[in-house]
């Protein structure tokens, strides 16, 4: 997976489309990320102590990485992101829109 926590992303698809926020968790097993602000669903939860009132949480749930596409720093684009190997081993991220390369 090519993108990381703390990158902003904007949705390209489902309820929150065109919507842009900031990557809090990635299960990269399940292919999947948190994203701040998006997907938000509410749960509601039961009393658990007497005396205690129940309540509507909101929380952000997990969303497909296809469903997303990365917002360059440099160009504020969303992008398609490339890989580029420098002659040292290391590996860099890099904007097909303006070839910028980026951590």
């Amino acid at each position: 997976m090519r993108i990381k926590k703390g990158d902003t992303v904007k949705m390209m698809g489902g309820k929150d489309r065109g919507k842009a926020g900031k990557i809090t968790r990635v299960l990269a097993s399940e292919d999947r990320l948190v994203v701040e602000g998006l997907n938000i669903v509410k749960k509601h939860r039961r009393p658990r102590r007497q005396g205690e009132a129940g309540q509507i949480a909101e929380f952000a749930r997990a969303i497909p990485a296809s469903r997303v596409m990365l917002i360059c720093p440099q160009c504020g684009k969303p992008t398609r992101v490339g890989v580029v190997r420098s002659t040292d081993g290391s590996a860099t991220r890099r904007c097909h829109h303006c070839q910028a390369t980026f951590a």
